[in-house]
């Protein structure tokens, strides 16, 4: 692993993974130069779990699949059972560059952000997600009732404070990552940003589109009655 400034930080990967077979390789050992790395393999039928422990990793299963909310919740009770002070969150099909690591890593170090979400740029997308995308970013930042720029972004780092919160969560599937946002600033946690690239070639969505639509917008509408109730006690104390 390459050496990286104040190297005393605890600092694991987490790569929730389903039948990624076709990238986890590469993933795991382009990730594992920076750092450790655990892959929490969420009922997969391939051969996932196989080759992310031949590349490093190290694996935890999970039958069967139960989400990919489920496999963080899985994974942060692992590094919060280990000392970890954060985990940095990396889809396992490709979509994120592990060579950007050390830059979530710098970032927590200077600002020591509870949440840090690698904001993407929604005009390299295809089309349909740009959309979704956009659409979703002017939603979720209506019920936040500030700008949120990406909110479903799976890069991110997520430290201890957050991950305890976050292991109360109902939330299995994509609204996890959403339901993060919400309790990191209700908790009073720190949020910040970092620009990431946009990679879009063969992978593969898990998403179902329908489905996911209306799950966000129920989300949507939960997180800003939760902000509002928020806001109205704060400004009550």
């Amino acid at each position: 692993m390459v050496n990286m400034e104040q190297p005393q930080t605890k600092i694991l990967v987490l790569i929730p993974a389903y039948n990624e077979h076709a990238h986890i390789t590469r993933v795991v050992n382009q990730a594992h130069r920076y750092l450790p790395v655990l892959v929490v393999d969420d009922g997969s039928a391939d051969e996932t779990s196989a080759l992310a422990r031949e590349a490093g990793a190290i694996v935890v299963r999970q039958e069967p699949n139960q989400g990919k909310g489920a496999a963080m919740e899985r994974g942060f009770k692992y590094a919060l059972r280990e000392g970890y002070e954060a985990v940095i969150t990396v889809d396992g099909d490709g979509q994120h560059n592990p060579d950007e690591i050390p830059n979530f890593v710098a970032e927590f170090q200077a600002q020591r952000s509870d949440l840090i979400i690698g904001e993407r740029d929604f005009r390299k997308m295809p089309f349909v997600r740009m959309c979704s995308n956009t659409v979703g970013t002017w939603m979720f930042s209506w019920a936040m009732q500030q700008y949120i720029p990406d909110n479903q972004s799976g890069y991110r780092l997520v430290s201890a404070k957050l991950m305890r919160e976050m292991i109360e969560s109902r939330n299995q599937g994509f609204e996890f990552e959403v339901e993060m946002i919400l309790r990191c600033v209700v908790a009073k946690l720190k949020l910040s940003w970092i620009r990431i690239q946009t990679i879009y070639a063969d992978e593969h969505s898990h998403i179902t589109p329908i489905r996911h639509a209306w799950r966000f917008i129920l989300i949507t509408f939960s997180t800003r009655k939760v902000v509002r109730a928020y806001k109205k006690a704060s400004k009550g104390k």
